[in-house]
């Protein structure tokens, strides 16, 4: 694993154990992982991060949003519908609404949700790609830009659990999640310029 998703993780795992949230990580089976780059052609970064750190039962909490991410027992099943047709057979072009073969799902929003996926059509040269979400309940899928790199994705969940131990954990209200939002949008800016600018966070 390299350095920057290994602190990305470290942060992550950090920010739960100082809000004392309960998150569960293990350690995904090299077969298993194997298989799904196989039929999902998961881009190396997030391969790394399933066999480091593969997230059985971890959740995020904010004012503004509850980010639930994709064990990798689950990986395959969650793509039904998606980037696989209902049979489990891989997409072979664009859906009718939009949905492309190389938006691999890895996460929900607890709160809506809205699919947080990789988009595996567009790789760097450190063997991660861009993550974003769309809004679900449409007819059209109009993706929006969460993460330059899944690593990045890692680290703004992070320090949007650190911003959110200055708030309730429950009944907050329009004015507590602007104020969070505005807290949250700076922070976001220093490692992740182009997320923040798209805006989906703040």
């Amino acid at each position: 694993m390299d350095s920057d998703l290994a602190e990305s993780l470290q942060a992550l795992k950090a920010s739960f154990a100082e809000r004392v949230l309960p998150a569960q990580f293990g350690k995904a089976d090299t077969a298993r992982v194997d298989a799904l780059k196989q039929k999902l052609r998961i881009p190396r970064r997030f391969r790394e991060f399933l066999l480091a750190a593969d997230p059985v039962d971890v959740e995020t909490r904010t004012p503004t949003e509850r980010v639930r991410l994709v064990a990798s027992e689950r990986l395959l099943e969650e793509q039904h519908g998606y980037s696989l047709l209902e049979n489990g057979d891989p997409r072979q072009g664009p859906a009718p609404s939009g949905w492309r073969p190389g938006w691999i799902v890895v996460g929900h929003s607890a709160l809506l949700g809205d699919p947080y996926f990789l988009d595996t059509a567009s790789p760097d040269a450190e063997g991660d790609c861009p993550v974003l979400t769309a809004m679900s309940g449409s007819n059209v899928w109009k993706p929006r830009l969460c993460a330059s790199t899944f690593a990045t994705f890692l680290r703004i969940l992070a320090i949007g659990m650190e911003v959110a131990k200055n708030f309730p954990d429950r009944d907050t209200d329009v004015d507590d999640e602007q104020t969070f939002r505005e807290a949250l949008g700076p922070r976001i800016r220093e490692y992740d310029p182009a997320a923040a600018k798209a805006g989906h966070w703040t």
